[in-house]
């Protein structure tokens, strides 16, 4: 297997793996911390697809896609903090002034799980905002301990996941998912 990560500029690639299998669907498209809660709300079935189409468009994208071979079958969302719900997070800190840029979400698609995908896909959202000038790149995942956590909370990663890509923990944070702390985690990539 040689997994490439690219830059998520192919909607029906997106689609393959955040995209719900009817288009009327109500699912998260990856779209719940990258639009305030109105908007979230408001955008119901297709739109919320028809959004996604319009984020793909922009520069930059709104995540990667890990490859293996011509088939997509990860996504991590990575974008700078500001443009993110977590620019006004109560509970995830503001550690300092720089412009950095947040990982938050993950998913590999069924088939293609427990194959280190999932380290692809961080090391390739660090490779992404590195080339677009970010300062640093955090992450707000669960600090699990090594326990097993809930495949659908899993979303946000683990704290091994992100050490073992170079962060470091900066912070605790007064979130808890799954039953699980979240925590800060950055990296410098100045």
């Amino acid at each position: 297997m040689a997994i490439e990560v690219r830059p998520a500029t192919v909607f029906d690639d997106v689609a393959a793996v955040v995209g719900p299998k009817r288009p009327d669907a109500n699912v998260c498209w990856c779209l719940s911390y990258r639009i305030g809660a109105k908007a979230n709300l408001h955008l119901r079935g297709s739109m919320r697809g028809d959004r996604v189409r319009e984020l793909v468009g922009l520069d930059p994208p709104p995540g990667v896609l890990a490859y293996d071979g011509d088939e997509a079958v990860g996504w991590a969302a990575v974008h700078p903090r500001a443009d993110t719900s977590f620019a006004g997070n109560k509970r995830i800190p503001h550690l300092d002034d720089l412009n950095v840029w947040s990982v938050w979400c993950f998913r590999v698609r069924p088939g293609h799980r427990k194959r280190g995908i999932v380290h692809h896909l961080l090391a390739g959202a660090v490779a992404f905002a590195r080339e677009r000038g970010a300062p640093a790149i955090e992450g707000y995942p669960v600090d699990n301990r090594g326990e097993k956590v809930d495949l659908t909370m899993a979303y946000v990663g683990t704290r091994a996941v992100f050490e073992h890509a170079g962060f470091a923990k900066a912070a605790d944070t007064t979130s808890v998912l799954a039953g699980f702390p979240r925590v800060l985690m950055r990296l410098d990539l100045r």
